[in-house]
């Protein structure tokens, strides 16, 4: 696929060129690579090495990315690429995201094939994730474009480290973002993401600001972001800047990578970070990665009827009414579309 000249880029002097789609804002020399190592300087020009290079493509249900309250039961077309903007020493997706542009397969995929591919499969939206979908903002954008024209959602599944500028091109054209907040201490972001944590906290509100529907998760890692006093805090900013209707995911830990040495984190401490969050107001708190539990769960926060039932990625009940308000009380519930009644393969019940 021809080179494609970046967006969002400033000419210095002497041919250096300052990248703004994420907040390192890096400084580029002529011939070098910005942080995530796929968008290069050329001769005073910045070109994106990952414009329509897809390294994985599936068909998910829209709980994986996770996203619980939008279009339930929905399938989504996910593809990725290669790279991020962080460094993070626990990710699972690392053979793609911790890579450089030609070190693993990817197919050439203009935006027109991810839209065939999308209806062929019979997908309600497209996902950027897998890596950080903001790095590939130029591809993302012009799918997204497509797509929308076609009546398909987009969703990012993101770090959240994106510039006001980048988020200003792209939020108009994104229905769905789960954030994953990675913990809530500046000193924690910098020594393992290598990156900050403020500008995630921004760009996560402004999403919701701007109308996108905005689930956020947080992976429970032991000893590293287990702290209780962080979670409280995080929790009270979930519940001032996104609103108490907004959905937490916490999910548990598993090694990986460079944490291969670290064990799982106990359950105990993933129902504790729950009830913490449910505790300080946050209505609607999933438990991630502990299939079975009752986090997995939707429960009436009015009169605590379960609403819907899960295991994992299934749907195994459904008691909501066709416009999603509780069956027992008529409260509405924040779930924007229908649901979509995919078959599961642990239904124990009939869905009503």
């Amino acid at each position: 696929m021809p080179e494609k000249e970046a967006s969002l880029y400033t000419v210095l002097e002497d041919s250096y060129v300052k990248c703004s789609v994420c907040p390192h804002r890096c400084t580029i020399r002529p011939g070098g690579k910005g942080i995530c190592k796929t968008r290069i300087n050329k001769n005073g020009k910045l070109f994106t090495l990952i414009y329509g290079e897809v390294t994985s493509t599936a068909v998910d249900p829209i709980e994986k990315k996770p996203l619980f309250h939008f279009w339930p039961g929905s399938h989504s077309f996910s593809i990725s690429a290669v790279g991020c903007s962080f460094k993070c020493p626990w990710c699972q997706n690392y053979h793609i995201s911790q890579v450089e542009p030609g070190d693993v397969f990817a197919d050439q995929l203009e935006p027109e094939r991810i839209i065939e591919l999308t209806k062929k499969h019979g997908c309600k939206s497209i996902s950027y994730t897998y890596n950080e979908p903001i790095i590939w903002h130029e591809y993302v954008l012009d799918t997204a474009r497509l797509a929308r024209k076609e009546g398909i959602l987009n969703v990012l599944v993101t770090n959240g480290y994106i510039t006001p500028e980048a988020l200003n091109e792209v939020a108009g054209l994104i229905d769905a973002a789960n954030v994953d907040v990675k913990g809530f201490n500046e000193a924690f972001y910098r020594e393992y993401c290598k990156a900050e944590l403020g500008p995630v906290l921004d760009a996560t509100a402004e999403m919701k600001r701007r109308g996108i529907h905005v689930e956020t998760t947080t992976l429970i890692i032991p000893k590293l972001n287990d702290d209780q006093k962080d979670i409280i805090e995080l929790c009270q900013w979930h519940i001032e800047k996104l609103g108490p209707d907004t959905p937490m995911h916490l999910s548990r830990f598993y090694p990986a990578y460079q944490l291969s040495n670290v064990p799982p984190t106990p359950v105990e401490t993933i129902v504790k970070a729950r009830d913490t969050a449910v505790k300080e107001g946050i209505r609607y708190v999933y438990v991630g990665n502990v299939p079975g539990d009752a986090g997995e769960n939707t429960y009436c926060p009015f009169c605590k009827q379960l609403l819907i039932e899960r295991y994992g990625y299934d749907i195994t009940q459904w008691h909501l009414t066709d416009d999603n308000h509780c069956q027992k009380c008529g409260k509405s519930i924040p779930i924007v579309g229908t649901f979509e009644r995919r078959p599961s393969r642990f239904s124990r019940f009939a869905l009503d």
